[in-house]
């Protein structure tokens, strides 16, 4: 029976099953091609740690039979555990699904697309064991194209401009988490994207681990488009007041450049008796109208917000667990 969701779970703890020290969430979408390997490698990582674990699989609505591979793992050994989503809902709302059911004491969390390699999991687990809230997965030699690099350091230097926080991979979705600062913010991951900001944003002590990075086989799910959205909803979920201060940068800008258009009209009028005024009316009119339409953009993502509260629509719909 399919169940929805907007607040946290947990699932619940079998008689005998022993509470994991370590729970690893794996948010995963059409990744049955590499899905095996994935669990084999993050298996023998979590083994060589010889403490208690479990890893928790979210199948975000895949269409190519990755919840079938799930089911033969979690036969296979009780410590996988599996949720499937009614229809794809993407990363952030599965990631929330995976973190408000994990049971560790120490979270990590990571992509299935073996972007990510699971044998530096021991490393984010020893960095939050030697005192530190979160282990921040630093990408140290990413292997994107510069269509990719490109706008997430834009977004990155966002980010560490709002958050106040010095650390320079925040798009990096591997990352170790003490419990304490995942609990407290549950009720905004998955609505807020960008999960390692929103818990940094609390005050967690936070250190950076490099990480290998593999590139990633096929298309990035993420477009141009999509980047900017992404860019926007920083603006939005992070930055306090940008509407003010798109207000008073554009006031300032306008109002600047009608006084140097004024005085230059002035002079050349009396120096020239001919104005060039349609050319350089123009060229201020498109101007403003860029910066309006950035700002209506910016308007629009808060007005989606107030939709989506005051719908109360849920983060996600679950179709089965393992």
């Amino acid at each position: 029976m399919a169940q929805t969701e907007t607040l946290p779970g947990s699932i619940p703890q079998a008689a005998g099953d022993a509470a994991p020290e370590i729970s690893v969430v794996v948010t995963l979408y059409n990744e049955v091609s590499s899905l095996e390997e994935l669990h084999r490698r993050t298996l023998a990582a979590l083994e060589s740690l010889g403490r208690p674990f479990e890893i928790v699989y979210v199948d975000d609505g895949s269409t190519d039979g990755t919840f079938a591979v799930l089911e033969r793992l979690h036969a296979a050994d009780a410590r996988v555990h599996a949720v499937r989503f009614k229809r794809n809902f993407g990363q952030h709302p599965a990631m929330h699904a995976g973190l408000s059911r994990s049971r560790g004491d120490i979270v990590v969390t990571m992509d299935g697309d073996l972007q990510n390699l699971p044998e530096d999991i021991p490393k984010l687990v020893a960095a939050v064991d030697s005192g530190f809230d979160v282990a921040s997965g630093r990408r140290a030699a990413r292997n994107d194209s510069w269509g990719r690099t490109l706008p997430s350091r834009l977004i990155n230097g966002m980010l560490r401009r709002f958050t106040r926080v010095d650390i320079s991979d925040f798009g990096c979705a591997f990352n170790a988490y003490r419990r304490a600062v995942v609990t407290p913010m549950l009720g905004s991951i998955g609505r807020q994207k960008f999960t390692k900001a929103l818990i940094l944003s609390g005050g967690a002590s936070v250190t950076e681990v490099d990480v290998g990075h593999a590139a990633r086989q096929g298309a990035s799910r993420y477009s141009p488009l999509r980047l900017t959205r992404l860019a926007l909803h920083v603006l939005a979920g992070f930055w306090p007041q940008p509407i003010q201060w798109a207000g008073v940068v554009l006031g300032f800008v306008c109002t600047l450049a009608a006084t140097a258009l004024g005085i230059y009209a002035i002079a050349y009028w009396i120096s020239e008796s001919n104005f060039p005024g349609p050319l350089l009316l123009g060229a201020a009119v498109i101007f403003v109208l860029g910066v309006q339409g950035f700002v209506l953009a910016l308007v629009g993502e808060y007005l989606g917000r107030i939709q989506r509260e005051v719908e109360g629509r849920p983060l996600y719909a679950v179709e089965r667990e393992l």
